[in-house]
């Protein structure tokens, strides 16, 4: 009975211990090292630790609490682990050799398999294939090595297997970089071939390794490169090349490359796919400084239905803006200005887990002093609740001041495994932060928590911690990351309380993680345990198994659930949908215990709103509006008549993947058959009246949209070419408008008070900004720009109401947020500038100013005694410096900022110039020619010269002078050619070809001793084909437009054209940036040129050697589709047609476009003349208001133009060189072979990449690769003689050939933008040796290039020590970053799911591979022997380097 009894009781205290929680419980296993590599099979309880410098790999079945070494893999041969991504059951360790191991057990046996190359040194030697069918399928990339003399010549090489190396590796292509199968991720959903597999991969081989970029392509294949090899076109044709880095993010496919064209700076460009079928260039809002550089731009963790890129704009490679996609990833608009990045190109932005819409965000709130001054950064933390459209500040908690913000440690400074804040816990995010201004630095944060995604957050823990999330979030456990602790704490509800858990060791923690989904009740901590508290079987470094199954006794039911919403409180829908989870209730005591099930994200669809919706295929937007890119095409057969309907779009669809009801936004609506689009041979056109009288307009370059001002002040815009229009802010009145001249998508249109509007998207869309004060009345430039496009100056009036303000004054302000906020620059000043241009190397914070040395008083009333000075302010103007006294103007052209100088000492005005707005030199002139006692005006400049028109007859005498060319730095002018015309607005006839540098044509004025007395001018036309040096008549054709004979056939005879200075409008030039070669031009045959309404029209299509005139009398023209259609509209009378061409003036057709005739005034088209649409801004005679007639060619015919470059004879095109029709072969100094349309062709060219000039060869060097030197001028017999009066320069004993000689001056100098090699050169006087160059010895030589190499080696070490690479470091789980134990960022997770390595960063591959490797695997790879790196390896890192700091430089 007693007995009995006793057992009663055990009974009942065991029952009662069940019913009561516990404690958690721990074990500890030691390791030499810290992990190289450190994961959870997906939905398992297994893991592996890899100790990546004893070469071993540990593994676990029980979540940590045991570990083993794994069977079957020698110690020291594992070198990386790599688990696949689609079957959990898979992973491979791979050796530094050929045999590696795999298992298929998750780690319970592993079994060898041999493959024929060692494998590469990138972070995923291995790509998998995402169908479950198709887990065999895997690629391996490896190097092959050749050792050549000292080294290894080393490529790349991709094999594939069928059954995860069951069977033998075959190649599937040589001198790869990165091969990867189309379907390798779930969300990128597509219908192509299932065995689709995309290569980057030169299309030479090399014998040195050093592969050409230009080799690098995009390949693919449907049958492992068996038989298909196709080169992916990205729909730019054979421009193709230059392939950097492919990458598959989200549902997205991405291919960055490199812009090899002749006018890049080496940008990059990215091209996207959804479908594997049509890539599109991915357009950004500012193209000019959103400029893509390698290891300057990011693709950041992205959403299924927009893509996100950060790109560095800022002057520090460390800064940088976000921009966000629309539903294709090709158009971006920006979404956050100054994010922080890193240097290795990682980004402070991530997405809360499982939440759409909601990331956080660090951005550099001291930008500007960061880039100027070399400050600190100081971060602040913002959020986003609607994928990037707004952005807000984190309110902090239990804080009441507006100010009062909570900012977080992110992405850039990782100390724990995977995603920085959020997991898959439903709404649960956690971050070390600050409440203040600025972020502190993490040693003095604390820890906070959000339990809805980042509405509000509150303070768990004092001091910065490591923390996890597990049991889907109702376990959340968390350790000291300031020192060494023996306790971690926990807590079971939310965060609201804490309990400690001794582990009965002190560490110093290093890690802390669980399974990816966060399901389990179990977590690892790592940590690093110091000498002294090392005992028993303690080693340095330990993995502790923490096990909180026993602290709730009672699994969930459903009434401990509660739904709860994503986003509450802000933009509730997104992408059509609320989100909702099912959710642990906070103070419910149980466990959830549904262990690797991940949460079930479940969605309401909402009522369609506008947000829903996007512009249609062939509309654009417009405001608020989508309207016609043109007409729309319909079937054949809807359309008989022309008064009939037809259903067509509204200008609206749905965004794709969006799952909103109702709405009929995107409904079809009815359209006349009249707005259709015509059959083909038809033309259409479409009449807009104004209101008032055009007195401005332009198009934003690469755009079909036009802005046009009118007399009443009003600003109108049609994005379609003309087609529609409609008014911007009617309530407005505008002054003007400015296009950025940096930037071809943004504009701004300036009102008469503070307010002006900007857009960075081509008007799609306009914000309203306010200024620091109305535009100046001063008549200088409201706005000033520079190639970083965020960055303005404002120039406007202080105390000017009324105009006789006793202090009224002009002021200006700088911004480098694109007028968001203002900071003073000067008062009372006449021209503020950037000193920066895109070939002025200038600090970017360089502002130059005119202002006025005594700063009081009506500046209106100023006097010549108040001396204008000219100030330079670098770090925005606070850094000031006087660079002149006294000064008339400033202006720049291309490389050169020119300064006119007042020096009233020797009342004398001197040109200074410089190359870099900060060290000027004065410029040299004849004697005859200085410029203090005449006007001058600076002409355009393109080949390495300043071109000066220095005015040599002024009023009361008719207008001309002298053009000067100086030297390639502009500070020595000679004598290009004497009276040549200028009009009293200092313009001068003269005008550089598009497209053919050196070309140029002028009017010079042939009868000056007699002008000078009649006042009548006898103008004649000349041209150039070498820069200036001579210059020739223009050869008149031999008959006119009708076949008869000039009258005018002497010698004397030539052709005239009417030039720049008769012209209403200086935008239509003679030639067009499409159509190399081609001019077109008003004039006549005879002694001189005739009057204008006496003229006719000319044409020629070999840059000016020969004309034939294409039409009688005067006409307006402009070249349409890069030349394949010329239109023409009589400029001497209304008309009511144009005339238009499709064989460059062959044969010309009529186009009535009205009943009543009105005149002509202007054609324009786009500015890169490749439309077939044109507008004519007319007016009727008996009216004022403006017309706008759109004309449209586009159906003429839809046949297009093929162009191979491989066989140039076989298609539309044909090559021709500007040398063919002179006696000379070549060009300045080279052979050159453009590509052009075959004249009698009838195709259309459309926006197809143009072929790429071709250079023959360099030439030898003649008579005309020569001008003459400085104090020189041709005489009769066309030789350089010095002026009287003057005397040579002196000998540049610095300059130095390449074989180390200098030569005496002489009469002569070669042409700077001559490429001539050898023959003739008569600017070499006698030869000399360099002094001290030649002195030197062989072992001085070796010295010299050995040391640096000596140093950098030293360097290395250092940095490999100091670093921390010498130690193993730890990779996350698969969702999201990753640190080394030592807190250096290394890389991200290349998994295909949601992690951020999923992202294609610009760091270099190899970068990456080797902070992605065990580093001593890599030190023995390169102990082994010299190596040449090849694909994106292979562009050396110093080059690199140099195109970096030649790029910072240029920013």
């Amino acid at each position: 009975m007693i007995l009995r009894g006793w057992h009663l009781c055990c009974l009942l205290s065991t029952l009662f211990a069940v019913v009561l929680a516990q404690n958690p419980t721990h074990s500890i296993n030691s390791f030499q090292n810290l992990p190289g590599r450190l994961f959870f099979f997906d939905d398992s309880e297994t893991a592996v630790y890899l100790d990546s410098v004893e070469g071993i790999l540990y593994v676990t079945q029980d979540e940590g609490k045991s570990w083993n070494a794994a069977p079957d893999i020698p110690k020291g041969d594992a070198a990386m682990v790599i688990e696949h991504p689609f079957d959990n059951r898979y992973a491979f360790v791979l050796t530094r050799g050929k045999r590696h191991y795999r298992t298929e057990d998750r780690g319970k046996t592993w079994r060898a398999f041999e493959v024929p190359l060692q494998p590469s040194l990138v972070s995923r030697p291995l790509s998998f294939h995402s169908d479950p069918k198709k887990f065999g399928y895997i690629l391996y990339q490896g190097t092959a090595c050749e050792r050549i003399g000292w080294g290894n010549v080393c490529h790349d090489e991709t094999y594939y297997t069928k059954e995860a190396f069951s069977d033998e590796p075959k190649l599937l292509l040589s001198e790869t970089s990165r091969c990867q199968f189309a379907h390798s991720s779930v969300d990128f959903k597509h219908e192509a071939h299932a065995d689709l597999i995309y290569c980057v991969a030169f299309d030479t081989s090399a014998v040195n390794g050093a592969h050409a970029l230009s080799s690098s392509r995009l390949f693919s294949s449907t049958d492992f490169f068996e038989d298909e090899l196709r080169v992916e076109e990205l729909g730019i044709g054979k421009n193709s090349k230059g392939v950097i880095a492919f990458a598959i993010v989200s549902k997205y496919a991405v291919v960055a490359l490199k812009d090899l064209s002749g006018n890049s700076n080496g940008d990059m460009l990215l091209y996207v796919t959804v479908d594997t079928k049509t890539w599109a260039k991915a357009q950004f809002p500012h193209a000019s400084s959103a400029q893509l550089r390698e290891n300057a731009y990011t693709i950041v963790e992205s959403t299924t239905h927009s893509l996100a890129v950060d790109v560095v704009l800022q002057d520090q490679s460390a800064i940088g803006t976000l921009f966000v996609s629309n539903s294709n990833g090709t158009f971006f608009v920006e979404s956050l200005k100054d994010t922080n990045r890193n240097e290795m190109g990682y980004v402070d932005y991530e997405r809360l887990y499982g939440i759409e819409g909601v990331g956080l965000a660090n951005v550099v709130s001291n930008a500007e002093d960061v880039e100027g001054r070399g400050a600190e950064k100081r971060l602040k933390t913002y959020i986003t609740f609607d994928d990037g459209s707004s952005w807000q500040p984190i309110k902090a908690p239990n804080c009441g001041a507006s100010d009062c913000t909570l900012h977080l440690h992110s992405v850039t400074t990782p100390h724990n495994f995977g995603r920085i804040f959020s997991s898959p816990a439903p709404g649960l995010a956690m971050g070390v932060g600050s409440i203040g201004d600025v972020l502190l630095p993490y040693e003095d944060c604390d820890t906070y928590i959000s339990t809805d995604a980042g509405v509000t957050w509150r303070k768990i823990r004092d001091d910065a911690h490591k923390y996890e999330f597990g049991d889907s979030g109702s376990v959340i456990v968390a350790v000291n990351d300031e020192d060494g602790v023996s306790k971690v704490v926990y807590s079971l509800d939310l965060g609201n309380t804490w309990k400690e858990y001794d582990l009965g060791i002190k560490m110093r923690a290093r890690a802390l993680t669980t399974v990816p989904d966060s399901t389990s009740q179990k977590f690892l901590l790592v940590g690093q345990v110091a000498r002294k508290d090392q005992a028993g079987d303690v080693g340095r470094f330990v993995v502790v198994h923490l096990d909180f199954a026993a602290t709730r006794s009672r699994k969930c039911s459903n009434n401990d659930f509660e739904e709860w919403y994503a986003r509450a409180g802000n933009r509730d829908c997104l992408m059509g949908h609320k989100q909702w989870y099912k959710r642990r209730k906070p103070n419910a005591d149980c466990y959830v215990g549904e262990k690797f099930t991940d949460p079930i994200e479940h969605e309401d669809n909402c009522s369609c709103v506008d947000e829903d919706y996007e512009c249609d295929f062939n509309f654009v937007r417009d405001g608020n509006q989508c309207v016609p890119s043109g007409p729309e095409s319909i079937p054949p057969g809807i359309c008989l008549r022309p008064d009939q309907t037809y259903k067509g779009s509204s200008g609206w669809r749905k965004i794709p993947g969006n799952t909103c009801t109702g709405g009929t936004k995107d409904a079809l609506v009815d359209k006349k058959c009249s707005q259709a689009q015509p059959e083909e041979g038809q033309v259409l056109h479409q009449t807009f009246e104004f209101p008032s009288h055009i007195v401005q307009h332009a198009y934003f370059k690469k755009s079909t949209t036009i802005l046009a001002r009118l007399d009443d002040n009003t600003i109108w815009q049609s994005s379609n070419e003309g087609y529609t229009w409609n008014q911007l802010f009617p309530e407005e009145n505008f002054l003007a408008f400015y296009h950025h001249p940096y930037s071809d998508d943004r504009a701004y249109l300036i009102t008469s008070t503070k307010t002006f509007y900007s857009t960075t998207d081509s008007g799609r869309s306009w914000n309203k900004f306010f200024a620091p004060n109305p535009p100046n009345t001063f008549r200088a430039q409201v706005l000033r720009f520079q190639p970083d496009s965020d960055k303005l100056i404002w120039t406007g009036n202080n105390n000017c109401e009324g105009g006789m303000t006793s202090d009224c004054h002009a002021e200006a302000h700088w911004s480098r947020d694109n007028g968001r906020k203002w900071t003073i620059v000067d008062k009372y000043v006449v021209n503020c500038a950037w000193a920066r241009d895109t070939r002025l190397k200038a600090d970017p914070t360089e502002i130059l100013c005119e202002s006025y040395k005594k700063k009081e008083g009506n500046q209106r009333f100023f006097l010549t005694e108040n001396s204008l000075e000219l100030v330079e302010g670098s770090s925005y103007y606070t850094k000031k410096k006087k660079l002149f006294d006294q000064v008339v103007g400033f202006a720049k052209f291309s490389e050169f900022l020119v300064v006119a100088e007042l020096v009233p000492v020797r009342h004398s005005l001197e040109l200074q110039v410089s190359l870099d707005g900060v060290n000027f030199a004065t410029g040299q002139f004849p004697p005859s020619m200085h410029p203090e006692t005449h006007a001058y005006t600076v002409l355009e400049s393109s080949t390495n010269s300043l071109f000066l028109h220095m005015t040599m007859s002024e009023a009361p005498s008719p207008y001309w002078g002298t053009i000067l060319k100086s030297n390639s730095n502009g500070t020595y002018f000679g004598i290009s050619i004497e009276n040549v015309n200028r009009d009293h607005r200092g313009y001068v006839d003269f005008e550089k070809m598009i497209g053919l540098d050196g070309i140029a044509l002028i009017n010079v004025v042939s009868n000056a001793d007699e002008a000078v007395v009649t006042g009548q001018k006898a103008l004649q036309t000349r041209i150039t084909h070498n820069d200036g040096s001579t210059w020739k008549r223009l050869v008149p054709p031999a008959k006119d437009s009708q076949g008869n004979k000039y009258d005018c056939d002497t010698t004397s005879c030539a052709l005239h054209i009417h030039g720049y200075t008769e012209r209403l409008d200086p935008r239509a030039t003679y030639s067009s940036p499409s159509i190399v070669g081609l001019l077109m031009a008003v004039g006549n045959v005879g002694t001189s040129l005739a009057p204008y309404t006496q003229s006719d029209t000319f044409l020629s299509r070999d840059a000016g050697f020969t004309w034939e005139e294409v039409h009688k009398d005067a006409h307006l023209w402009e070249f349409g589709d890069s030349g394949s259609i010329l239109i023409m509209a009589n400029d001497e009378e209304p008309t009511d047609h144009v005339l238009f061409s499709t064989d460059e003036g062959l044969n010309w057709r009529e186009y009535t476009f009205t009943k009543d005739k009105m005149r002509v005034n202007s054609i324009v088209t786009v500015p890169s003349d490749t439309s077939r649409k044109f507008i004519l801004l007319a007016q009727y005679p008996s009216t004022q208001t403006s017309v706008a007639v759109h004309i449209d060619f586009s159906a003429l015919t839809h046949t297009k133009c093929q162009l191979s470059v491989e066989d140039p004879g076989n298609d539309d095109f044909e090559l021709w060189s500007p040398s063919e029709e002179r006696s000379e072969q070549c060009l300045f100094g080279r052979q050159t072979l453009y590509h052009r349309r075959v004249r009698n062709t009838n195709c259309v060219v459309g926006n197809q990449p143009k072929a790429a000039t071709r250079v023959q060869k360099n030439c030898i060097c003649t008579k005309v690769d020569f001008e003459c030197e400085f104090n020189y001028a041709k005489n009769d017999a066309d030789e350089c003689v010095l002026a009287p009066g003057t005397t040579p320069l002196s000998n540049d004993e610095g300059s130095c050939d390449d074989e180390g000689y200098w030569y005496e001056r002489t009469a002569y100098r070669k042409i700077p933008y001559s490429s001539c090699e050898g023959g003739e050169r008569p600017d070499r006087g006698m030869r000399h040796d360099c002094p001290g160059f030649k002195a030197h010895g062989a072992f001085f030589w070796w010295f010299v290039i050995m040391v640096p190499f000596m140093i950098a080696a030293l360097v290395g070490y250092w940095y490999y020590k100091k670093s921390g690479l010498a130690r193993g470091y730890a990779m996350s789980r698969k969702y999201g970053y990753r640190e080394t134990v030592a807190g250096r960022c290394t890389g991200g997770n290349m998994d295909s799911g949601s992690g951020i390595m999923e992202t294609l960063a610009s760091v270099p591959w190899f970068v990456i591979g080797v902070a992605g490797i065990a580093w001593e695997w890599t030190v023995s790879r390169v102990g082994a022997g010299f190596r040449s790196r090849r694909g994106y390896r292979n562009i050396p890192i110093d080059e690199d380097a140099q195109i970096l700091r030649f790029e910072d430089e240029r920013e």
